[in-house]
């Protein structure tokens, strides 16, 4: 079929509707557009680093959608779900090491990691960082590797992937509690 038949055959709607329409819904989160889980972070002290995680079910893994706000322009960071969800202590370590419910090594996508491992942040010009990532090996809201109740780090330094236990990624900028919604 081509465009200029769309509009006959969809009600008189103009093909330019149409392919909007279409554009919109293959950007739609999974499970509608409310997250299942979300992490408010705030700095750690003396730092600016702040943003919203929210966390959507997506058959065997999680999306994860993230804006996180006040990085070093054009710098790169760690980005971790950790095994604590208690961001308490002024630099973050309350958090405790990354979430790693099936004793693996630390490492990035394509190998062995542990399931909090996610891949670095990027920040453009502005300091800011948007990001969208499937996340395998966890859940929201049930069994061993249900993230709910843990924390979302983000780190000073990129994450090297290599480094044991947690890829050398240095001081932690930011901290939120993953919580239900």
């Amino acid at each position: 079929m081509s465009l200029s038949n769309v509009p006959a055959r969809l009600g008189g709607l103009s093909a330019a509707a149409v392919c909007a329409a279409v554009l919109m819904s293959a950007c739609a989160m999974p499970g509608g557009s409310k997250p299942a889980a979300t992490a408010k972070l705030a700095p750690t002290q003396g730092n600016t680093t702040a943003g919203t995680v929210d966390f959507y079910k997506d058959g065997e893994h999680v999306v994860v959608q993230a804006r996180i706000t006040g990085l070093k322009p054009g710098s790169e960071h760690g980005f971790h779900v950790h095994e604590k969800g208690d961001c308490s202590s002024p630099d973050g370590m309350s958090a405790g090491g990354h979430f790693n419910p099936s004793g693996q090594p630390h490492g990035g996508e394509g190998g062995a990691r542990h399931a909090g491992d996610m891949p670095n942040l990027k920040a453009d010009a502005a300091g800011q960082a948007d990001v969208r990532l499937h996340l395998m090996g966890v859940t929201i809201g049930s069994g061993a590797a249900d993230i709910v109740g843990k924390a979302v780090i983000v780190h000073a330094n990129p994450d090297d992937y290599r480094s044991q236990p947690a890829g050398n990624a240095g001081p932690r900028l930011a901290c939120g509690v993953i919580a239900a919604r």
